[in-house]
């Protein structure tokens, strides 16, 4: 970290570090508000992990969107729900920021033709809190985009997630999800002379001046120069969650290569921060999902699931399988410390799918049948007890598991883990009970691991994503956003769109924070 000030090579008005959501919305609004701006990225494709979320969507209550619908809520039992489930884990008053910030955001946002949205509900993921909303209208995602209206980005968008780990071809027709999002920036921003994006150009450093941050090291092509940020830099490049080494230094759980971010989520702005004086909290924490295991040896988030129980390795259900990801997540990660699960656990389901696991998002798609197999990921006996033998599990526990399960299903109430009593268990089966018999032979099982879609610790900020210090104080000139701030969720996933909904808000409120303090 340069104490002194280095010859600058260029100089902006902001430098915003990543292009996921964060960084695109911090330098669209950095550039619509008159400032130079330059914003790097690592890799050598725009969107971050962002580009890989199907939905692309924000959790932002009572915004014009689902104003437009006929939407009743209040900002009142929105931020009623969010401190709920939050608790008192992260300081209320960046919780009610959150809450109350991402209406007006996206108002301000509308009002550019390029940045257009549409209602998709998601339920809230704790829907017998106070407060929850239960048809999911907090929830907006962007509309669909042609690529034939953005030809100049469409190999430049990172994603779908199919393209980098099955090699796809790039669609040709449609940006949409987190990549439709993506695009309608980079879109945007193009319409202003005054920002500047450039690819494969990681953060290295940043240059502190008497306890101000006045301008970062950026590498590249190989060369490094120091770029002068005379109002500031915000800092929003996701996560660590790529970086094996300091997954294990903060005692994250899981691996790199079972997250659902970019392999470039190396933490290169938290060390940055961090040696700049930053003060970190949540750093052992990440946004979880169960994962289905593919025979490249990835556990990928997967949700959707139309049928099937999950069992430990003594035969038994352990979960509410329909539970949001997240809360199904974090109950894997309970019962692995208390020795109750180990990995893999197995998804036990029966015929009616022809042998296809009942995951209808499994985000990423299904490598051929005989695949997995040939891997041990999947098996098929003609009888539960074949089928336990299989998978190491003892076959009078697996029999009596299913038994019970069935009679559940009949009866349409889940006494031992509530499957079904919540609007998000739902959400997939048309309102109605999500529990489904396993009873028509052969009878299968699959694989699970845990995965993540992104670590979600980072740097302490303040309400307008100004970066503190272990005493409260501001570090002048540095903001960060998304999975590279503390998220004020703290250690649990209110609901869809949180993180994405996080990393746009606090990046624009950065850019108009540096624009009030200049």
């Amino acid at each position: 970290m340069p104490e002194s000030t280095p010859e600058w090579s260029e100089e902006y008005d902001v430098i915003v570090v990543g292009s996921g959501a964060g960084g695109v919305c911090g330098t669209y609004t950095a550039a619509r508000e008159g400032l130079s701006v330059l914003m790097v990225e690592a890799s050598d494709k725009f969107g971050g992990t962002t580009s890989y979320s199907g939905g692309g969507g924000v959790w932002y209550p009572c915004n014009p969107v689902v104003q437009r619908a006929g939407v009743d809520d209040t900002i009142e039992d929105a931020l009623t729900y969010y401190r709920a489930v939050v608790g008192d884990r992260t300081p209320a008053d960046l919780q009610e920021t959150y809450v109350r910030g991402g209406a007006p955001l996206l108002a301000y946002l509308e009002t550019d033709e390029h940045l257009k949205f549409q209602t998709l509900p998601w339920p809230d993921y704790f829907g017998k809190a106070p407060g929850a909303r239960l048809d999911g209208m907090r929830h907006v995602m962007p509309s669909p985009l042609r690529v034939s209206k953005a030809p100049e980005f469409k190999d430049l968008i990172r994603g779908p997630l199919d393209v980098d780990r099955h090699g796809t071809d790039t669609p040709d027709d449609y940006f949409i999800g987190g990549r439709a999002l993506i695009a309608r920036f980079l879109t945007a921003i193009a319409q202003y002379p005054n920002a500047t994006t450039r690819l494969r150009s990681p953060l290295v450093d940043l240059v502190v001046d008497r306890g101000v941050v006045v301008g970062a090291i950026v590498e590249t092509d190989g060369r490094r120069t120091a770029i002068r940020a005379r109002l500031g830099v915000v800092l929003a490049s996701g996560g660590f969650e790529g970086n094996d080494a300091m997954r294990g230094e903060f005692g994250v759980p899981g691996a790199a290569r079972d997250t659902m971010g970019p392999p470039t989520n190396q933490g290169l702005a938290h060390r940055a921060g961090i040696a700049a004086g930053a003060d970190t909290d949540l750093m052992d924490q990440a946004w979880w999902s169960p994962g289905l295991t593919h025979p490249d040896g990835r556990s990928a988030f997967a949700l959707w699931f139309t049928g099937g129980i999950f069992v430990n390795q003594d035969g038994e259900r352990f979960v509410n399988e329909s539970a949001a990801y997240d809360r199904l997540g974090r109950e894997v990660l309970a019962q692995i410390d208390e020795g109750t699960v180990t990995l893999p656990f197995w998804m036990i389901y029966d015929d009616a799918d022809d042998g296809v696991p009942p995951v209808k998002a499994p985000n990423v798609s299904f490598f051929p049948t005989q695949d997995y197999h040939d891997a041990g990921l999947w098996h098929t006996a003609d009888t539960l007890e074949e089928l336990a033998a299989k998978i190491g599990v003892p076959a009078e526990k697996l029999t009596a598991t299913v038994a019970r399960y069935n009679e559940h299903v009949a009866t349409g109430v889940d006494p031992d883990f509530d499957r079904g009593g919540e609007a998000y268990d739902r959400a997939f089966s048309g309102g109605q009970s999500p529990m489904v018999a396993v009873e028509r032979g052969p009878f299968h099982a699959a694989a699970f691991g845990l995965s993540d879609l992104g670590t979600k610790g980072g740097l302490r900020t303040g309400n307008a994503g100004n970066v503190l210090r272990a005493d409260g104080t501001t570090i002048t000139g540095l903001y960060a956003a998304g999975n590279t701030m503390a998220a004020p969720s703290g250690t649990v996933y209110p609901g869809g769109g949180n993180p994405i909904g996080t990393s746009m808000l606090f990046a624009h409120l950065a850019v108009r924070d540096l624009l009030a303090q200049d």
